[in-house]
């Protein structure tokens, strides 16, 4: 499928998605109530909404009611607004331009719109700048979404007048700087979404004025240095994602004593260790930390994050963890280790940790339990096991859950012995409790490799001495005869017998000899004709 066509196909699914969340299912119609004519190729839902989408569309319609509050033009083929293309509209309160495929907008095109509150310009390919002055007159504006167009830089001055700006979004852009004091006069802005641009680097200057700074997003740009004076001046900044970046390092002391951020995503870049003393006070307010997917080879301590409940280590370079690095994490919920080295965990880890209700261990090199390692965690509601070196697990070791929990145990090489009782027991008690059950299978012994823990009976799991010669031998038959096969590590003299049981009952003994004079491991044949 030609990649244009595909684009184009996506554009209008988008559009159209968009529209259903705006509108739900309420009718269409040209006419407005009370008798007024609706504009060409638009839908008037009251007297106060209009919405036009038709890719006809090259410019705004002009017979817009006057008292129109809501104006939303999408996926037409409109690329200029001209000045004042809106000047038959002071009421309006609220206009979004999206999905459509605008190449200028004239400095005065909103110039009479100084009642607007919302406005959103989104999902131009070709828009790639704006000119100074172009939100000169929009001073009640509260929230200006810019996202997903080609602009590639923000000139100087440019929000100087949306002093009642709210939130403030421009991700998904080509932006690779962001001028100093540009957001200087933005004292009221709360949300700030800078995601998936070029940005290199931001500085203390890049975020002045903001005291009021709730949620910052600079992931998925190209930052590789984080200063520590960037956030002196976003105390009370609650959400921070770095996601995606070129990071390798925290600075210390990177947040205020006044900190009171909440969530951290440092996910996808390039730490190979993380601080505690980059957050000093900050640490104790912090709920949520998303390391996922670094370089980090070693974790000392997270005991002073004593708020966090949500926790994402996975996807490291981690093959060890002291055992108090989680001591005064009490409020933890979530925990996520996964695709890690882990061959072990410290037996105590996870002591007084009462709260963990889902905790994700798959996809790292664990071959043993501790039988204590979960006695605290009896509201765990998600353990997940799979796709480590584990062959059995201790007694006992899930005993302490008491709600209804999920638990995945497929992709580790179980071996069905006397040592599996618990799990087999476990297993079959609580089936419904485990997913892919049919994925959980026996690696070992021979005869019961590839069978389901669930489906093989209790005496079948066995433990034989090194002695008994079946741990050494092995049979194989055909329609004629049977052959064993049998690992000789001395030198011996072996025999061989045979029991044949005929239909009466009858018994008949047959005994095949063989002398092994060698020290090398041999296999030794032994054929019984029937």
């Amino acid at each position: 499928m030609n990649i244009f066509f595909f684009a184009e196909k996506m554009r209008k699914l988008l559009s159209f998605i968009f529209l259903l969340a705006l509108f739900g299912h309420r009718s269409c119609s040209n006419m407005e109530p009370g008798g007024s004519v609706c504009p060409p190729r638009c839908q008037c839902f009251t007297p106060l909404q209009v919405l036009c989408a038709d890719d006809r569309m090259t410019s705004l319609p002009q017979n817009i009611s006057r008292l129109t509050k809501e104006v939303i033009i999408m996926t037409s083929g409109m690329e200029y607004l001209f000045p004042n293309s809106l000047r038959g509209n002071p009421a309006l309160e609220k206009l979004i331009l999206f999905n459509n495929v605008l190449r200028s907008i004239h400095a005065d095109a909103f110039q009479q719109l100084t009642a607007l509150q919302e406005l959103e310009i989104s999902g131009n390919p070709s828009l790639d700048h704006l000119f100074l002055g172009t939100f000169a007159q929009q001073s009640n504006l509260t929230r200006l979404v810019l996202n997903y167009n080609r602009l590639k830089t923000v000139l100087p001055g440019m929000f100087d007048n949306l002093k009642r700006l709210e939130t403030l979004q421009m991700k998904g852009n080509v932006l690779t700087f962001i001028p100093s004091l540009l957001f200087l006069n933005l004292h009221h802005l709360r949300v700030l979404d800078l995601s998936l641009n070029k940005i290199e680097e931001v500085t203390r200057e890049t975020f002045s004025g903001l005291a009021r700074l709730e949620i910052l997003k600079l992931n998925n740009n190209k930052i590789s240095n984080i200063s520590s004076d960037v956030f002196t001046d976003v105390s009370r900044l609650k959400e921070l994602h770095l996601e995606g970046n070129f990071i390798s390092q925290l600075s210390d002391d990177l947040f205020s004593e006044s900190s009171r951020l909440t969530v951290l995503n440092l996910r996808g870049n390039r730490l190979l260790s993380f601080p505690e003393n980059a957050f000093g006070p900050a640490g104790s307010t912090l709920k949520e930390l998303n390391l996922k997917g670094n370089r980090l080879r070693e974790l000392s301590s997270l005991s002073s994050f004593t708020s966090l409940y949500h926790v994402i280590l996975s996807t490291n370079q981690l093959k060890s963890l002291p055992e108090d690095v989680f001591r005064n994490v009490t409020a933890l919920e979530f925990l996520d280790l996964s695709e890690n080295q882990f061959s072990r965990l410290p037996e105590t880890i996870f002591k007084n940790l009462s709260n963990i209700k889902v905790l994700d261990l798959h996809k790292n090199q664990l071959d043993e339990l501790d039988a204590g390692l979960f006695q605290d965690q009896e509201f765990m509601e998600r353990l997940y096991l799979s796709d480590n070196q584990l062959r059995s697990l201790p007694t006992g070791l899930m005993d302490s859950f008491s709600l209804q929990h999920i638990v995945r145990l497929h992709g580790n090489p179980w071996n069905c012995d006397c040592h599996m009782s618990y799990l087999h027991s476990w297993v079959l008690n609580n089936s419904y409790d485990v997913e892919m059950l049919d994925r959980v299978t026996c690696q070992s012994p021979g005869i019961l490799r590839r069978r389901t823990v669930a489906s093989i009976q209790a005496e079948q799991l066995q433990c034989r001495t090194p002695e008994d010669s079946m741990d050494r031998c092995s049979l194989h038959s055909s329609p004629h005869s049977l052959t064993i096969k049998c690992k000789v590590e001395k030198q011996t003299k072996m025999s061989v017998k045979v029991l044949f049981e005929d239909d009466h009952g009858n018994i008949q003994e047959h005994v095949v000899g063989s002398e092994v004079a060698t020290n090398d491991a041999v296999n030794v044949s032994g054929k019984v004709n029937q």
